[in-house]
């Protein structure tokens, strides 16, 4: 895990002064060594920099950007069955002068091209500039554990592993995509390819970037690798027992990949299903224990901890408990901004940090469990799709509309008993808008926003564009069609990509952690995608063939309780302890002065919370999050 940065300028007026500045905002991500190299061609100027977080072959033989032949790359990640693929071109004569993943990359480029990358089983985002051929050749993982910024203005290109290296070039130009501020005000987060800024732009997943560096320089974008190639796939006809065993075959090679270290490997172990899945197929066959972590804030009721040290004992874990206080976690929300240096949302990038700043003290190298929720049929919101979404449709229009009308009036606050449920404040909110039209795909786009179009519009000073994002796709067949497999197919391209991995990179890479993901096996999502439905959701039953392989190692009785999640609780914070911090960013005179929003609006939803009405908490933290993310990258 590392961190890239470089640029490509056919005006040729960069310097290796400004590739060093863009390299060291990275620092953080790769404390262990940085390097840089500027090659200069008849037609253009290119710098690749590299900041080193060392993993395997921590030796010098490791260090980046690496040369082989006419190839020199700067990559970030980890290719897994690199031993594979190293052994595949010792036969096919070629010779290594160390053992990293990095140095295989280069020759298999070299034997294989562009198309080597179908050969890879891990996370990356990298660029190798091919001398000969004189073109930068980019590329990133298919699921989009790694990311990948880059910006394209005539006649420069930047790249980045985030957008804090633009900012260090002199010609980069930080014009906000209005669109994209639309797009964060709906989702908490900017979707793929979309970008804060104008002329830049994320690379998507499973996607890869050509650029020819001569006098017309030519751009290509090609996919090599998606996920409804897997869902367009006919279900397979194994029993139920047959497609468990194979899924506890194939996790069980996507977890021990994932070991592969020449530094010390950790689990997050949150008493859930999915990371109880990820341990206990890793301790199974192991005698030397795992190490794992599990992390409680008891202040705010946010605590798995008993219900991990409950698994970690049966399993027979190295179990370590991270507890912190509220107060840790407050402190943590002005620091946001810099590392999620493009506006984000998600609060449970709060205790996702703490975990990994704890857990960095014994290891450099962790495994999560993210990704199980959207490949096997986690989601609450599944969940009320299968069970309630026919028969919200069957209800006449006149009783929806009624019904709507009357949760206008009563504010979340005053529902007796469920006022105190987990996340009930933001359901109550969507609920008003899914009774308005209850169809799969009306559902999907609710759970999704947090704010509606027709809100957006009174919000915003501005008139924004369709921005034709993943969450709108038609990909999947209408012979494959099943509302399951539609939400879930979405939500692998969309909220998994721009909200958990990218709060995962962002919050482990803050305190130079490794971050791995075993569900996020290509082979894990073109397997699961296959499985029937009832295979993953049955009788009600959510993970369903998760949970029957997990049983087999833990008793049932220590794994059945409801899905606790990180819920933070910032209606309470917002109203007590961070009232002040946030009429700091959200008051009249700042408003007016940038521009972008009606204050007219903000006052009244403002007013609204305060005087009672939690459901607009969600609301409320997105403008925070975006005003604080203006004020540190905007001014």
């Amino acid at each position: 895990m590392c961190g890239i940065t470089g640029f490509a300028d056919w005006r040729k007026k960069s310097s290796e002064d400004i590739l060093k500045r863009m390299n060291e905002t990275l620092n953080h991500r790769g404390p262990d060594s940085g390097s840089d190299i500027v090659f200069n061609t008849d037609t253009t100027q290119i710098g690749l920099a590299h900041k080193r977080l060392a993993i395997i072959d921590v030796t010098e033989t490791g260090k980046q950007p690496m040369h082989f032949q006419h190839y020199c790359i700067t990559y970030n990640g980890e290719i897994y069955n690199f031993p594979e693929i190293k052994k595949e071109l010792s036969i096919l004569g070629h010779q290594f002068i160390g053992h990293s993943d990095t140095e295989m990359i280069l020759h298999a480029y070299a034997q294989w091209g562009e198309k080597c990358i179908e050969k890879f089983i891990g996370m990356f985002a990298f660029v190798l500039f091919d001398q000969d051929k004189n073109e930068l050749f980019c590329a990133r993982d298919r699921a989009g554990i790694k990311p990948f910024f880059y910006y394209f203005d005539n006649d420069l290109f930047l790249f980045a592993s985030e957008l804090k290296a633009f900012h260090q070039h002199p010609d980069f130009q930080k014009e906000i995509d209005l669109d994209a501020v639309a797009a964060f005000m709906q989702y908490g987060n900017v979707p793929s390819s979309m970008c804060i800024f104008k002329k830049c732009h994320k690379l998507k997943p499973g996607h890869t970037l050509k650029i020819t560096l001569n006098k017309t320089e030519k751009k290509e974008t090609k996919q090599y690798w998606n996920v409804y190639d897997a869902y367009n796939k006919p279900k397979i006809k194994s029993s139920f027992e047959e497609a468990k065993i194979e899924t506890e075959k194939i996790l069980k090679s996507a977890c021990e990949y994932r070991m592969v270290s020449d530094v010390p490997v950790g689990v997050f172990l949150s008493g859930g299903y999915d990371s109880a899945c990820v341990t206990a197929l890793l301790q199974k066959d192991r005698s030397e224990k795992l190490k794992t972590y599990t992390i409680g804030v008891p202040d705010i009721g946010l605590n798995e901890a008993p219900y991990a040290k409950d698994v970690a004992n049966h399993l027979g874990t190295e179990h370590t408990e991270i507890y912190c206080t509220e107060k840790e976690a407050i402190n943590l929300v002005p620091e946001l901004a810099f590392y999620y240096d493009e506006p984000f949302a998600d609060s449970s990038a709060l205790p996702t940090t703490l975990v990994s700043k704890l857990a960095r003290k014994d290891v450099t190298v962790a495994l999560s469990a993210d990704a199980g929720d959207e490949i096997f049929a986690g989601y609450n919101r599944y969940d009320y799709l299968l069970r309630y979404g026919k028969k919200m449709e069957k209800i006449p229009g006149f009783a929806r509309n009624t019904l709507t009308g009357l949760m206008n009036v009563i504010p979340s606050n005053k529902i007796p008993i469920l006022k105190n449920k987990y996340n009930f404040h933001n359901r109550y909110e969507k609920l008003k808008t899914i009774l308005k039209d209850p169809s799969s795909q009306r559902i999907m786009l609710t759970l999704s926003q947090q704010y509606t179009e027709k809100q957006l519009r009174k919000l915003l000073l501005f008139r924004t564009q369709e921005n034709g994002t993943a969450y709108l796709s038609n990909e999947l067949k209408t012979e494959n069609y099943s509302p399951l497999a539609y939400m879930m197919a979405i939500d692998y391209q969309t909220y998994l990509v721009d909200d958990i991995l990218q709060k995962v990179d962002r919050a482990s890479m803050t305190v130079s952690l490794e971050g791995r993901e075993p569900f996020l096996d290509h082979r894990v999502i073109e397997w699961a995608a296959t499985l029937p439905d009832t295979y993953k959701y049955f009788d009600g039953n959510k993970k369903y063939i998760i949970k029957e392989i997990v049983h087999q190692y833990i008793p049932k009785k220590l794994m059945d309780r409801p899905k606790m999640g990180f819920a933070i609780p910032i209606a309470n914070w917002m109203t007590k302890e961070l009232k002040d911090y946030l009429e700091s960013y959200i008051n009249e005179k700042t408003i007016r002065d940038q521009g972008i929003f009606r204050w007219e609006t903000i006052d009244k939803l403002k007013k609204d919370f305060f005087s009672g009405k939690k459901e607009y908490d969600m609301k409320m933290w997105y403008l925070l999050m975006f005003q604080t993310w203006y004020d540190r990258w905007m001014k």
